[in-house]
């Protein structure tokens, strides 16, 4: 059954892109190089009209904020707040009510407060000791690079006696200018959230930890290219970002496994692009709450790290290793790359949207 959705077009400012659940419907605003490169929602604009209808307000049964929330809030912790297009949100909301309203929300910021009462949020960054029980976890939307470099044909690794793990990445201890900030982070987040989380440098700490134990691992092969800074976003030419965009791929595809590990939100934007490649994320648990997770058995798919057993990284990666047969290794590749595309990827996800929705879930009983 397909879900009725509203929203209104009216309030995207000039220039603004519309939430990724509303490209199929505008799609003159949708570009296949949103992003530099070739977009992971090719197929989801094609089939979003058999997941989703558009439909007048009093016939839907939801209202989508027609904007991300990053619009909003910004990237990072130091960008001013939208304070007019906050205002048409509130607007756009009070409009709605008696229809549950989903807001997305995808940036380093994505764990904050939304000032808008009973909104269903959608959001990249969810710490799950004090989750709200309306707010939910989206996944980082990439492109299918098998697809896209690998002509379809997900390339199988054969088990070695020494797991293979992967980085190609930027990594580098703490500057002292990033110490010197973070009490700086603490008093806006007490001021504004009343409350302090991590600091949003511990992802850039924990990362630098992690590969340095691992390099020093003998029981384990190395397969990383540390960078000292974002290579892609600062390439000063397309054939240099695709030169450094082939570069992380194949760094993920030469690998067994591939390490994890939030940034400045507490997400990884490179556990969905290892799983598109079909490759075995070692994911450390910084107290993440997962996409569908009602639904899929996450620990499963990855080597799975609480953030308490970081000493320990390169034994509970030998350990899962050699649980595995031969023959389960190679069906664990096929098996993540399938998690991807059937649960993952823009129209895997939006496929399984309605689940949160269900019934028994009681999620929409207060509207």
């Amino acid at each position: 059954m397909k879900l009725r959705i509203y929203s209104d077009r009216s309030l995207l400012q000039p220039g603004m892109m519309p939430s990724a659940i509303l490209y199929p419907f505008w799609r003159d605003l949708y570009s296949d190089q949103l992003f530099g490169w070739k977009s992971a929602y090719d197929r989801y604009v094609q089939i979003g009209q058999s997941i989703f209808e558009l439909t007048t307000l009093e016939e839907a049964d939801f209202a989508v904020l027609p904007f991300d929330w990053r619009e909003v809030r910004g990237d990072t912790w130091r960008t001013p707040i939208n304070r007019s297009l906050q205002n048409l949100a509130i607007q756009f909301a009070e409009r709605a009510k008696g229809k549950p309203l989903i807001i997305f929300f995808g940036s380093d910021c994505s764990d904050e407060k939304i000032p808008i009462e009973n909104a269903i949020v959608f959001r990249q960054s969810i710490y799950r000791s004090n989750a709200d029980p309306n707010s939910f976890v989206f996944p980082f939307f990439c492109e299918d690079y098998i697809a896209e470099y690998f002509q379809s044909e997900l390339p199988i690794r054969a088990k070695r006696e020494k797991p293979t793990i992967g980085f190609c990445g930027f990594a580098r201890p703490l500057s002292i200018r990033r110490q010197l900030q973070t009490p700086l982070y603490y008093a806006y987040r007490l001021a504004t959230q009343g409350t302090i989380k991590a600091s949003l440098y511990k992802g850039q700490s924990l990362r630098f930890s992690a590969l340095r134990l691992l390099a020093n691992d003998p029981e384990i092969e190395t397969n990383f290219k540390i960078r000292d800074r974002a290579v892609f976003f600062h390439a000063p030419s397309p054939d240099e970002k695709q030169r450094a965009r082939m570069e992380f791929v194949e760094n993920m595809t030469d690998s067994d496994y591939v390490f994890c590990c939030r940034g400045a939100g507490n997400y990884s934007n490179r556990l969905y692009e290892v799983l598109s490649c079909g490759r075995i994320p070692v994911l450390l648990n910084t107290d993440c709450e997962l996409p569908l997770d009602p639904w899929i058995d996450w620990k499963k798919y990855c080597v799975w790290v609480e953030e308490k057993d970081l000493p320990h990284l390169g034994e509970k990666i030998v350990e899962f290793h050699q649980s595995l047969s031969a023959e389960d290794f190679v069906d664990l590749q096929y098996e993540c790359r399938s998690l991807w595309k059937q649960w993952l990827s823009p129209e895997g996800f939006f496929e399984n949207f309605d689940r949160y929705f269900l019934p028994e879930r009681h999620l929409v009983n207060n509207f």
